[in-house]
């Protein structure tokens, strides 16, 4: 049975393309910026078949007015990452009451839906101990959603309100949470991405759920880069080889999937355009400095970031083994990010790679609403 989901903050569809390809039928997917909404409109009326009939609405996730949207039918899932600037550079000074922090206006729509699960994605900075107090509150205003700030009471007096009154109040809706961080990397994905997710169950549904366990690693990654096996499966000359001095013990997972293996199969694009590739186009004007070097070939990239030229430490490009650099393409940086190959960014190129840096990993959002589906649906079973 397909279950039902809403995706707030959609951005490009990284999320949304994983939920879709676990199972989840969207009812409706929430973003304010033109060009996010142009891409899945355009990837919808192409009838890709993850986002075909998809209602994308444009606008303040604060606007909608949801009995209209999702009419009679029951949201069984919430997904979404909040905006969250405040929280990844600096920021410390405003972070909780930036007007950028979306944390309040995700809530109110699970408040407002109730659905049996949700899922939230956001900065692995959110849980730095800065912010430690506020990232509390956000998990007890997820945990108690319907627990709401009075008008003019600002975070700290309403944390310090539900401190109190959650254990004493019967809130009409609660939900049991899991907090973890993650590097997408050991999941299969091939770059370092580290991200917190929030998970959260309605207390009335039984479920025996953990967060899926890492797949890939570093450890054998450098095994079989030490064995070899890596070097001659991609064909890699003798002088570009990386020699490990010490061979790493076999951990029994899968190696970490490199920058080399993602693009193994694309050609280097081309000025103008690569026939047979979507979006596949050089960019020129790359250049390495201090702190800008790009992602070497032969390990995981180096988180994407949503920007173009001069993002801080080179996410955005590609370092060969001989010292050379240049950006990724769209498609590449896409590849990146686990998007499918037909799956086309709207924009040009410093948008697109804007909506990009945003995503999360479709691989990796995959895995996750994976196994939040597979155990919403067993507790489903169960009841009938």
């Amino acid at each position: 049975m397909n279950l039902h989901g809403v995706e707030l903050f959609a951005g490009g569809g990284g999320l949304l393309l994983g939920s879709s390809l676990a199972g989840v039928e969207h009812v409706a997917a929430v973003e304010w910026n033109r060009w996010a909404c142009q891409t899945m409109r355009e990837n919808a009326t192409a009838h890709h078949r993850l986002v075909e009939g998809l209602k994308v609405l444009e606008g303040d996730v604060r606007d909608v007015r949801w009995t209209e949207v999702v009419s009679d039918v029951d949201i069984d899932l919430v997904t979404g990452g909040p905006p969250c600037q405040p929280f990844s550079l600096g920021g410390l000074a405003r972070s909780a009451d930036d007007p950028r922090d979306m944390f309040p206006a995700m809530t109110e729509v699970i408040a407002e839906l109730r659905p049996k699960a949700f899922i939230v994605e956001n900065v692995k900075g959110l849980t730095r101990e800065a912010f430690k107090e506020y990232f509390d509150y956000v998990k007890l205003r997820l945990q108690f959603p319907t627990l709401r700030a009075t008008d003019g009471e600002d975070w700290r007096h309403h944390w310090h309100r539900l401190q109190g009154e959650h254990s004493e109040i019967a809130a009409d809706v609660r939900y049991e949470l899991t907090t973890t961080v993650v590097n997408a990397a050991d999941y299969g994905v091939p770059q370092h991405r580290h991200r917190v997710f929030i998970v959260g169950f309605r207390s009335d549904i039984e479920v025996d759920w953990k967060f899926p366990a890492s797949t890939h690693s570093g450890a054998a990654l450098a095994l079989a880069q030490a064995e070899g096996g890596y070097w001659d499966k991609w064909k890699v000359s003798e002088g570009d080889r990386v020699h490990v001095r010490r061979k790493p013990l076999d951990d029994g997972k899968l190696p970490w999937k490199t920058v080399r293996e993602a693009l193994a199969d694309i050609p280097r694009p081309l000025e103008g355009g690569t026939p047979g590739w979507l979006d596949h186009v050089y960019q020129p004007g790359a250049r390495s400095y201090p702190g800008h070097t790009g992602s070497p070939l032969d390990e995981p990239s180096k988180a994407l970031k949503a920007g173009g030229h001069g993002v801080p430490g080179g996410e955005n490009m590609i370092r060969y083994p001989n010292g050379d650099v240049r950006y990724y393409s769209t498609r590449e940086a896409a590849r990146i990010q686990t998007f499918p190959d037909d799956y086309a960014l709207h924009g040009a190129w410093s948008e697109a790679m804007r909506q990009i840096g945003n995503a999360v990993p479709v691989e990796l959002a995959r895995i996750v609403v994976a196994s939040v589906v597979e155990s919403l649906t067993a507790s489903m079973v169960s009841v009938k």
